[in-house]
């Protein structure tokens, strides 16, 4: 996978459970299919909304081998292969590609709040030795460290860095991220994707490459419609559809992700399941406001498809 293929809607798939928490294997196989049926332009499994951390080691290689099966080279392949770990994030990455992945998405070490020295390091050795192309997760309510505009700068001067899902809020850093790796459009070297649903529009404008997205789990076509209106300067349609999907992008984060999500996939009579601890149920106070919004979102029509 090069840089130049990074652009679009990607999802940030959930991992659907059975009601005894169980990992959904062939509801996993759905939702994949679902995804690219609903012209999604590829899938990002076992990041957070996918809830790794719960996940072990031999059901995190059978999704991988499960998504790259269904995608069928319809679309990208995006495995979250980081860890607190440089040595573990490897291993992980080594997986992933004698899986099939097409890249691996790494998230900031967690926890132990790397320096940019380590970071750097961190990342030039999984990019070395992991086996596939990466790109940097940057999500510092997660992980308690940021990675500032100039430290991306120097991570996308390693060959094998191929973009960054920008996950910080902070749209200034994102535009500076932007123009420091030299880029803006389709044909940027470095692509720079928005990891928050909201801030796609905002990110595409800036000359961002797409979103890895997390409410087009119910919503894709919605999504990559969006995403396709910003690329091709449709701002008017990108503005349009970002409004009308903005209730469900704010209700999907009304509580800790991935649970609202799940919780209106389930709604919706798509795979989900619940969530395993230590993610509770959502609360019912919640539940209401969810399902309005995602009603919502699913009534949505792309400019294509209006009669």
């Amino acid at each position: 996978m090069t840089r130049a293929l990074l652009k679009g809607a990607f999802t940030a798939l959930v991992t659907p459970m059975t009601a005894d928490y169980r990992v959904d294997y062939e509801g996993f196989r759905f939702l994949v299919n679902f995804q690219f049926e609903a012209g999604i332009d590829g899938i990002v499994p076992l990041g957070t909304t996918g809830e790794t951390p719960t996940l072990e080691p031999e059901e995190r290689e059978k999704l991988t081998r499960i998504a790259v099966e269904e995608a069928r080279g319809r679309g990208p392949v995006i495995i979250g292969t980081g860890a607190n770990a440089t040595k573990q994030t490897v291993e992980n990455t080594r997986r992933a590609r004698d899986a099939g992945a097409d890249a691996a998405l790494v998230v900031t070490p967690y926890y132990n709040k790397p320096n940019d020295g380590g970071l750097v390091r961190h990342f030039e050795e999984v990019a070395d030795k992991g086996g596939l192309p990466v790109v940097v997760y940057n999500v510092p309510s997660r992980t308690g460290r940021n990675i500032s505009a100039a430290l991306t700068e120097r991570l996308a001067a390693i060959p094998q860095v191929i973009g960054i899902k920008e996950s910080s809020g902070d749209i200034g850093q994102i535009g500076d991220i932007i123009a420091y790796t030299g880029g803006r459009g389709e044909e940027a070297p470095f692509a720079v994707l928005s990891g928050d649903d909201g801030l796609a529009l905002p990110v595409l404008a800036l000359g961002g490459q797409g979103v890895v997205s997390v409410v087009s789990n119910l919503a894709p076509a919605q999504v990559a419609a969006l995403v396709r209106a910003g690329l091709t300067g449709d701002m008017e349609e990108c503005r349009r559809l970002h409004y009308a999907l903005l209730p469900f992008m704010k209700a999907a984060f009304v509580e800790t992700n991935p649970v609202p999500i799940k919780a209106a996939m389930a709604l919706s009579g798509l795979p989900a399941g619940p969530t395993r601890l230590p993610l509770g149920p959502l609360s019912p106070a919640n539940a209401a406001l969810l399902k309005a919004a995602a009603a919502s979102a699913a009534s949505v029509a792309p400019a294509a498809r209006r009669s």
